[in-house]
């Protein structure tokens, strides 16, 4: 009798195992935080303010007032020493002056997503491979020609202020290495 009961009882811990086990292993997996990943995998490399003159006719006519800084994918840059700052200059050259993708005459039509785009896709096929994960526009402003004469003669309070083209993100995160 004894061991008619003690079976039993083996009998249900056993049962009720296999159902919390297999209940265990039915339950779907945790939603993914995709910007968490993405933070996790990338480290910030900070750019430079750069000035690229508008040219027209031959002649300058003002100049782009830039900084743009990279998040990039951590393990792939880790020992390697890219031009970073000389490869965006040229770029931002080309897309600025080259395809003229600035409209100064309306900037509110300004397309920021594919500015970041067209630069981080010029970037990735110059690299030969997916280094740049995401590009952030701190400043992007235009400054003509006539202006910065007239700021030369102006006191430091009553300066033009140039025309802002994007409203910038501010890059807080230092980068953990020297890129």
């Amino acid at each position: 009798m004894v061991k008619l009961i003690l079976t039993g009882l083996w009998v249900c811990i056993v049962t009720l195992g296999a159902v919390f086990f297999s209940v265990q292993m039915s339950k779907p997996k945790p939603p993914v935080d995709e910007a968490a990943q993405l933070r996790d995998k990338s480290e910030l490399v900070k750019g430079e303010s750069i000035n690229i003159p508008m040219l027209k006719d031959g002649a300058v006519q003002g100049y782009f007032i830039t900084r743009i800084s990279f998040m990039m994918d951590k393990e792939k840059i880790k020992g390697v020493n890219l031009p970073l700052t000389e490869m965006m200059t040229d770029e931002l050259f080309t897309l600025l002056v080259g395809n003229k993708m600035v409209d100064l005459s309306n900037t509110g039509g300004f397309d920021l997503q594919a500015f970041r785009n067209a630069i981080k896709q010029k970037l990735n096929e110059r690299f030969q491979e997916e280094y740049v994960l995401d590009v952030l526009v701190e400043q992007l402003d235009y400054l003509s020609k006539d202006d910065i004469r007239a700021n030369g003669e102006r006191q430091p309070d009553k300066q033009v202020a140039p025309t802002k083209i994007v409203e910038g993100v501010k890059a807080e995160k230092t980068p953990s290495s020297g890129h």
